[in-house]
Parts: structure tokens; sequence; C-alpha cells
């Protein structure tokens, strides 16, 4: 059986859409309808006339793309692909930090869960992140869950970032050393880092920017080497629209586990059980829709 083709004839027969987060592996990037960020992506299924959605990405994923979307049923193949940065924080954490600074208002990463995106009055992307707590007409804000991000927003913004304790595993396991000996061995390199990286990883990049901000600079820069601080999945496009371009990742393996659970087998199996069914309760949908919403006015930073 041809694997590829199979799902692609289950996608038209099931009247669906097939969504692949930059992280994913290759092979379901390839057969996509659509690839991107989680945010783009369920944007994207909000507007296609599918009444499917298969979401090849992890579980706060498949839930924005219901909060978005939900009039379809949104299918995620793989029930264990978790985002333990989107676990660090909970939604009990959130009100009581509302307490601890009433007033003040949160800004949530939208690599969280539903009910932590409905404590919240605004939610961001890394795209856009800067220009969302800048929209915030307050001298403090509360930024959660990701301390990275949070902390590299307060470089551009006039305001108090009061930051969440969480990070994404794979991002902060980037070390500056490590960084620095790849740009000793490759001084023409250019070193671009995603904003979740460490404080003292940014501090020595070249660029810092979201993961399709990573696909727009290296696409329209003259430099044919590249280091990337952000996870291997992102090499699929980047080596198939730069096929003269070199791209070294800040460290080996620098790979999200949770990302790669999702394989041709398992999509193959989520259209042909139409597993597993991905809902949000509809008061935590409605007040998450909102904090969403608010963001969507807000322009992207890439």
């Amino acid at each position: 059986m041809d694997i590829k083709k199979e799902i692609r004839k289950l996608l038209e027969e099931k009247d669906a859409v097939l969504l692949a987060h930059n992280y994913q592996i290759d092979d379901i990037q390839e057969i996509a309808d659509f690839t991107g960020d989680s945010l783009g992506l369920s944007i994207e299924a909000s507007k296609v006339k599918q009444k499917t959605i298969v979401f090849c990405g992890v579980h706060f994923m498949a839930e924005t793309a219901y909060i978005l979307s939900p009039n379809k049923k949104v299918l995620l193949p793989e029930i264990d692909a978790g985002c333990p940065m989107a676990d660090m924080v909970t939604a009990e954490g959130v009100r009581e930090l509302k307490n601890k600074y009433p007033g003040v208002p949160v800004v949530c990463y939208v690599n969280s869960s539903a009910e932590v995106k409905a404590e919240c009055d605004i939610c961001c992307t890394s795209a856009n992140a800067i220009n969302v707590v800048n929209s915030l007409k307050s001298d403090k804000v509360i930024f959660v869950p990701d301390k990275n991000l949070g902390h590299y927003v307060s470089r551009f913004v006039d305001k108090e970032v009061i930051l969440w304790d969480g990070f994404c595993p794979i991002h902060h396991k980037v070390r500056k050393e490590q960084v620095l000996k790849l740009k000793k061995k490759y001084p023409d390199a250019v070193f671009i880092a995603h904003p979740e990286c460490p404080p003292d990883v940014i501090d020595i990049a070249d660029h810092v920017c979201s993961t399709s901000g990573v696909y727009k600079y290296v696409k329209e820069s003259n430099k044919k080497r590249f280091i990337i601080g952000t996870e291997q999945g992102v090499g699929y496009r980047l080596r198939k629209e730069n096929p003269d371009k070199e791209f070294i990742f800040a460290y080996e393996n620098f790979v999200c586990k949770n990302m790669k659970k999702t394989n041709l087998r398992k999509v193959y199996d989520a259209l042909i059980k139409e597993r597993y069914v991905i809902t949000v309760d509809e008061e935590i949908r409605e007040k998450a829709l909102k904090s969403i919403q608010r963001m969507l006015d807000i322009p992207r930073n890439y």
C-alpha cells in the first residue's frame, strides 16, 4: 500500500483537510494541505470548506483549531502528543497570579491549554508577542507560560513583564557555548534563534524570529550557511525552498519528541477510525476565543 496516496484519497472521501505543524516529520509535511505554525494552521482550517480537520501537531493546537472551528470535527492522530511547556501552566495558577496582581492584564502564549487561554486577556504567538504586549494600556503585564519569550518581549516594551516560570524544554537546551563553537567553526554562518531560546543565546543571535520568520529571513538572505536555533522539523521546508543553502542546527537532535509521535500510519488510522476527536467545553471555548480574537487584530512582528 502506498500510504501517502491512501491518505490523500481518504482526505477527499472524508471531506477532510490535513494540517502539519512545522516540526512534524518530513513525510507528513510533504502530503499536508497546509504547513505552518499552530495558530496560522488553525486560521487556515477555519477558512476551508472541508468539515473535518486532521491536525498533525500537539494537543493544544487541535484545541485551538476547535476553538476557531467548533462546527468542524477536529482529529488529533496521536492522542499522547502533548506540550511540556503548555503543561507548565494551569488555569488555577493564572487565577492565583491575577489575584496577586489585580487589574494587571494577562498575555498567554498560544502554546497553552484552552482553560489557560480562557483565563487570559489576550493571546500571542512568537511572531506578534511584542506588538500584543505593546497594545495593552498598562505599565505591567503578566506573561505566561514561556519565561524566555516573555524575557525577549521585555527587551522591546516599556512595561514591567511579570514572568511565569515555564519554558520549552527543547529550546531551553540551546547553550550559548555550543552556539559560539559552531560560529567559530562556521564563521560565515548566520545564527537565527527562536525567541523561546534562553536570554544569553538571544544575546549572540544574528537574527531572532518565529518559525515563519525563519523561512522568510533565509529565503531573502544572500548568505549561504545558517545555524538554526529551533526544532529540526523546519529543515524540510528550508532545504526545499533553499537547495543551495546549508543548515546546521544549534545542537544535535534538536527534536521535539511529542511532535515526532505522529507518523503516516497514525494519520491513516485517524482518518479510517475518525479518531481522536478533540473538543472544548463551550463556556471555556467562548472565553478562549475572545483572547484569540483580540490577538488577531494585532499585526505580526516576524
